[in-house]
């Protein structure tokens, strides 16, 4: 099975691959070069449809346009318009938000991010965004929240640390918005990548981007290794599941060498092949459709 770059734009930090079923259309981000991307898998046409705006996670919202997830907060966003603040604070403490996913009501689940490789930082919280635009919190004491997704019956919320090498679980209560009995579903060996981006195929296997690690790993429900993808760039950070028949997966990488004292014994951070492509491949498995938030309707209403 051989990955294949189907654009290549250069990403410095590709990220959050979100795929819209009812238009046919794959979004991502360049986190660091500050780009939002659309690609329409009927015309196969590729655009930036946001320039300039740091855009670090996302899900498409049900109400129009996409809700937006950044160093400075969350933001919802309507093509053509610019991006309007819902949420910058939780408390007293800045939203320095990365990754995300939609539940099962529409709301919005975030990580905190705060991570310093020199251990100066505060640890990072699993807020939840309601439909309203307030914020409360899932959990905390996270080091770099990453990777999010539901099982197939919305009933296990995943979640990834990636400083820890640690993909958790938790119940989720979808009707009020709860996570409880944080579990550890899987680590990820010193060897391997970091645990990054995060899917769900329809069978409720995991599917887990490893950042430095050259590859896509897809965990059995009960957390064991099933099969490995290896791709050609060294940092893969996310993917998801689209195409016509949710079948097709797409990959996103980052260009820019990012550097950490968690990378694995024997990386090489100065030479080789980072990423900056989004990569595709299709193995046969079906993934299932992602939630969209509501947000737009919550503050309309």
């Amino acid at each position: 099975m051989i990955a294949t770059a189907l654009i290549d734009c250069g990403d410095l930090c590709g990220e959050s691959p979100r795929w819209d079923a009812e238009t046919q259309t794959l979004y991502w981000t360049d986190a660091s070069g500050k780009k939002l991307h659309m690609y329409s898998w009927q015309s196969g046409r590729h655009e930036v449809i946001l320039d300039g705006f740091e855009v670090n996670g996302f899900a498409v919202d049900a109400g129009g346009g996409l809700v937006l997830a950044s160093c400075s907060g969350i933001w919802i966003w309507r093509q053509g318009g610019m991006p309007i603040q819902l949420a910058s604070h939780f408390g007293n403490i800045e939203m320095r938000v990365n990754d995300c996913t939609a539940d099962p009501q529409g709301r919005l689940i975030v990580g905190s991010n705060f991570y310093s490789p020199n251990g100066e930082y505060q640890l990072g919280k699993l807020l939840l965004v309601d439909l309203d635009g307030s914020v409360r919190m899932l959990d905390e004491g996270f080091h770099l929240a990453n990777g999010m997704a539901f099982s197939p019956n919305a009933e296990i919320l995943y979640f990834a640390d990636s400083i820890v090498r640690r993909i958790y679980c938790y119940a989720y209560d979808a009707a009020a918005g709860q996570a409880s009995t944080r579990k550890v579903f899987a680590i990820l060996e010193g060897d391997a990548g970091l645990p990054d981006g995060l899917a769900v195929d329809a069978e409720g296997f995991v599917w887990c981007a490893e950042w430095y690690g050259s590859r896509i790993t897809r965990f059995d429900p009960d957390g064991k290794v099933e099969r490995r993808i290896s791709l050609p760039a060294k940092q893969i950070s996310s993917l998801t599941f689209g195409g016509p028949e949710l079948t097709d997966i797409f990959v996103t990488s980052a260009a820019t060498s990012e550097p950490m004292p968690a990378m694995p014994p024997g990386y090489d951070p100065q030479t080789g092949y980072f990423g900056g492509a989004l990569f595709h491949i299709n193995v046969g498995i079906a993934g299932k459709q992602e939630f969209k938030t509501a947000l737009n309707a919550g503050m309309e209403r």
